[in-house]
């Protein structure tokens, strides 16, 4: 069977497919079905009117009427509508959707783990400790930097976390500063951050290869410049050729640099940010060591810093003490930037994902995720333009706008068509320096298979633009919830639910 074959049996045509049902559990069942029958009562009763007097409810509840089979099949059903990494090919560049292994899952839910309380006290918890302590130097390793906190709760907490340090560091030495740099291509949580800490934040223009404008980086570097703040690889997927200069050039004024680690699993085992120059980065662990993704749940976005930021870190950390771990606190710590000791689920399933594939098997995985872009870059090459076209790391960024120049097609419109296909949608306009930006990340675990169908999936959205651009202005058909008025979901939510009669409310 073709790639075209396959996609044929599989595509959803505009008003053939039955959309999924939206019905409310509420919705279902009937007056006198029940779940749960609750126990004889061997209690004397009470009159709630009298207990309660006028806090007692005026009427009962409007709870759902369903049987058990009828609540099992409801959120199975609402399971299966909603799409995950489990379910179909998630090209997110940008905020890398990893499959998760399952070896990790099952090691966070183990007992030892699961059960442990934050307030045990240490001696009853030395395995707990020792994995963050491993996990500390592991983590130092792949950074090349020699301090690592894992208290942030996520990414852009990270990065907060690792300005604050230096922030601190440059206070300590009675030289505070007042400005940061960005260039424009960064996240955009970077500039948010710079300001959350204080600074101005002074964007940096790119060059014509996509990597930060040199020339223009050393006109704006002067002694009130607190640091300079970079991902590298950057969100264009392009690792930056002049980042020796461009560190020894911040150094050169007395400032720091921060590499925003959000794209660390492009090039972990194969080249370090400490031996770039950085003297901070955070670390995403759902992009880098396959933890669920932050934004959908717990996540964690530790700090590694050089010797000279070392003692200004987040407490607690964890350090080796009498034989055993203990937690400690750096000596000029900015104090507690979380609860507790940090999301330790979160930090369970990325040591076992370190400790399972190994530090070949984590050069192997960068290895993996940028040959697997650039294989799908170059099958797309002739449909889907790349702004900046050079060998990318493990994402690129087409450009929509000649899709949309020739047909009226947009890039958002794109995005929803390939929801027909079984597909999410990769980011689309970011970063904001490239036309009707669509970013995609393919990830080092999705099969060759699985790349070469999305790009005739990619090659047969952009004929139908062609053919009929009315088809993908109204997409996406097939899913439970058509195109929505994005504005309009948002400032008018309707969440609630409540009998016709608004009884239940």
């Amino acid at each position: 069977m073709s790639d075209t074959d396959r996609i044929d049996a599989r595509t959803a045509k505009a008003g053939t497919r039955e959309p999924l049902t939206g019905t409310l559990i509420f919705e279902r069942g009937a007056e006198e079905s029940r779940c749960v029958e609750p126990p004889v009562l061997d209690v004397p009763s009470v009159d709630l009117e009298d207990v309660l007097g006028g806090h007692a409810r005026a009427m009962a509840p409007a709870l759902p009427h369903v049987t058990e089979v009828e609540l099992a099949r409801h959120y199975e059903h609402l399971a299966s509508a909603n799409f995950g990494v489990d379910s179909g090919f998630y090209p997110l560049g940008s905020c890398t959707m990893k499959y998760n292994p399952k070896v990790d899952e099952w090691a966070c839910r183990l007992p030892g783990f699961a059960r442990i309380h934050p307030y045990q006290p240490e001696e009853t918890v030395q395995g707990a400790l020792e994995l963050m302590w491993g996990l500390q130097e592991a983590l130092a390793e792949v950074a090349g930097l020699p301090a690592v906190s894992l208290q942030p709760a996520a990414g852009a907490h990270g990065e907060l976390t690792g300005l604050l340090t230096i922030r601190a560091y440059h206070t300590a030495n009675g030289d505070p500063r007042r400005r940061v740099l960005v260039p424009d291509s960064a996240h955009g949580t970077n500039p948010a951050t710079v300001a959350m800490c204080g600074y101005e934040v002074v964007q940096v223009p790119s060059d014509e290869r996509g990597g930060v404008d040199v020339a223009a980086l050393k006109r704006l570097l002067d002694t009130d410049v607190a640091a300079l703040m970079l991902t590298n690889p950057n969100t264009l997927g392009l690792f930056d050729e002049n980042i020796l200069e461009i560190t020894s050039a911040v150094h050169e004024v007395g400032a720091l640099a921060y590499c925003d680690g959000a794209n660390l699993n492009a090039i972990m085992g194969w080249s370090r940010p400490g031996d770039m120059g950085f003297d901070a980065l955070h670390i995403n662990l759902h992009k880098t060591f396959a933890t669920p993704h932050g934004g959908g749940g717990p996540g964690a976005g530790p700090v590694a810093v050089s010797e000279a930021l070392a003692s200004y870190l987040p407490g607690p950390v964890v350090a080796q003490r009498d034989g055993g771990f203990a937690f400690a606190y750096p000596e000029r710590s900015i104090g507690r930037v979380r609860s507790y000791a940090g999301n330790f689920g979160v930090l369970v399933r990325a040591y076992t994902y370190i400790r399972a594939v190994g530090g070949d098997g984590l050069r192997d995985i960068s290895g993996q995720a940028v040959l697997s872009a650039n294989y799908l870059k170059t099958l797309l090459a002739d449909a889907w333009p790349v702004t900046y076209d050079r060998t990318c790391m493990h994402e690129f960024v087409m450009s929509g706008g000649p899709l949309r120049k020739s047909t009226g097609v947009r890039t958002l419109d794109v995005a929803k068509r390939l929801l027909d296909y079984g597909i999410h949608p990769p980011t689309v306009y970011f970063p904001l320096i490239v036309d009707e930006a669509m970013m995609v990340e393919p990830t080092e675990t999705e099969s060759k298979g699985t790349l070469e169908r999305f790009a005739a999936v990619l090659r047969r959205i952009a004929e139908e633009a062609a053919e009929d651009p009315g088809l993908l202005h109204g997409a996406p058909y097939s899913t439970p919830v058509r195109r929505l008025d994005e504005a309009a979901a948002v400032k008018n939510a309707d969440v609630a639910w409540s009998p016709g009669d608004g009884s239940g409310r």
